[in-house]
């Protein structure tokens, strides 16, 4: 960021008063431009016993499987923007479950929530940022073939806590969360 977007003067960085960390500050019109973490969104979209992935059209990570997911919009709640990039990249209809993972990704800037969800129908087709989508049994997840660090984490997590019951009717589970490495692959 070089320029402030309120008055286009240049910014600089510092430390502002009352606070701890460097921030871009506009001289001119002495506005503090912070940048915050990214939100990501998505669900974990089950139908019977298989779950329902999408195959990347778009980079990072073009040709790999993930589940759906993206950037949160402004003026969404994070568990509307789950079911609505459900719709956009599967074309999925789901009603939306808990809040069932949450990975912080600092080094990419991003926090990922994922939310359980159940296809109302067994219709999906692929949208704009997917080459394709399939429903998969967990015997048959492309494992070697998954995105993203977050998606193989939730997807374990899923299948070990759906094995231990833990989504039985009258069953809780707590939410799922750890931080992930920039040095962790695939």
């Amino acid at each position: 960021m070089k320029f402030c977007p309120n008055c286009a003067a240049t910014l600089t960085i510092k430390i502002p008063a009352d606070d701890s960390r460097e921030r871009y500050v506009c001289e001119a019109c002495g506005r503090i431009h912070y940048q915050n973490p990214r939100n990501v969104v998505g669900s974990i979209p089950a139908y019977g016993k298989q779950v329902l992935l999408c195959r990347r059209a778009i980079e990072p990570r073009f040709g790999y499987w993930t589940l759906p997911a993206g950037f949160m919009e402004l003026g969404e709640s994070t568990s509307a923007g789950a079911a609505r990039e459900t719709f956009e990249e599967a074309g999925a209809v789901v009603q939306m479950g808990p809040l069932y993972s949450l990975l912080n990704v600092p080094h990419a800037e991003q926090v990922h929530l994922f939310y359980l969800a159940i296809m109302t129908s067994p219709d999906f087709a692929a949208g704009e940022e997917s080459l394709e989508v399939a429903l998969f049994d967990e015997d048959d997840i492309p494992w070697s073939e998954l995105a993203f660090p977050t998606v193989k984490q939730t997807l374990e997590w899923f299948f070990a806590d759906r094995a231990a019951g833990f989504f039985e009717p009258g069953k809780e589970f707590h939410v799922r969360s750890r931080d992930v490495l920039p040095s962790e692959r695939i």
